[in-house]
């Protein structure tokens, strides 16, 4: 997709949606390769309107420039009810030790997230043999809502970034009555809403340049540095209760 390629963004205002001004951001040194970024979903209903979200997401992550992967829950096992070599565990870990920064979409169900989007977090370990496969990366939250617009789910996925040593952007999405903001074809209407996915869109891809080549040196800790990788990796991966 071209910078000036509007042709599968039809709600977008294509004189108001700027490329992101890499090297303002990143400096010369920085990588140059696209943004790799992971997209999270948490239903796995036929007409998932948390799966319609991220898709959206998707599309303008990759206008902006990303590349782009999606990890579909559907056959991902309870935590702790099949080991680590399971086949969507496997994948699941796989991506986000390949992801420089995450999108995380879900339901609000009973005033939380659902139990489909918080699997696919407790799956995600805080250490792969003493390496943290998501400390220090970018995170953009968004929530679908079946009524009025409500933040408890997005507050929440606030608290399990910052448990999982992410860099959660400021910005974030509420999407209420998801049911009237999705045309049969599965896109999302024009509308504030719609903007606003876009603000997170954005954000997330200017915070991602403008960290990722600093993860390291952001993240270093002077307890983990006088931790070896084996007691690390042991403390932080105790039995689940």
């Amino acid at each position: 997709m071209t910078a000036k390629d509007f042709s599968d963004l039809p709600n977008i205002d294509g004189d108001s949606l700027q490329p992101i001004d890499f090297t303002t951001l990143a400096g010369p040194d920085a990588p140059k390769h696209a943004p790799r970024i992971l997209v999270l979903y948490g239903s796995v209903r036929e007409r998932s309107y948390s799966r319609l979200l991220s898709e959206e997401a998707s599309r303008l992550l990759e206008w902006y420039g990303c590349e782009v992967r999606t990890f579909n829950p559907s056959g991902l096992p309870l935590p702790d009810d099949a080991d680590a070599e399971h086949s969507k565990v496997h994948e699941l870990r796989g991506l986000a030790e390949w992801a420089e920064g995450m999108v995380w979409v879900t339901p609000e169900r009973h005033g939380a997230v659902t139990a489909v989007m918080k699997a696919q977090i407790d799956w995600i370990p805080l250490s792969l043999g003493g390496v943290r496969p998501t400390q220090g990366k970018t995170l953009a939250i968004m929530q679908v809502c079946g009524g009025s617009q409500s933040f408890n789910a997005v507050n929440q996925l606030r608290i399990l970034g910052r448990w999982m040593r992410m860099l959660t952007i400021p910005n974030q999405s509420s999407v209420a009555k998801a049911f009237n903001e999705f045309d049969e074809a599965g896109r999302m209407k024009p509308s504030p809403y719609y903007n606003r996915v876009v603000d997170v869109c954005e954000e997330l891809v200017k915070f991602t340049l403008l960290t990722r080549h600093h993860s390291a040196y952001l993240t270093s800790r002077y307890s983990e540095r006088v931790e070896t990788a084996e007691e690390l990796s042991r403390r932080v991966n105790q039995p689940s209760l």
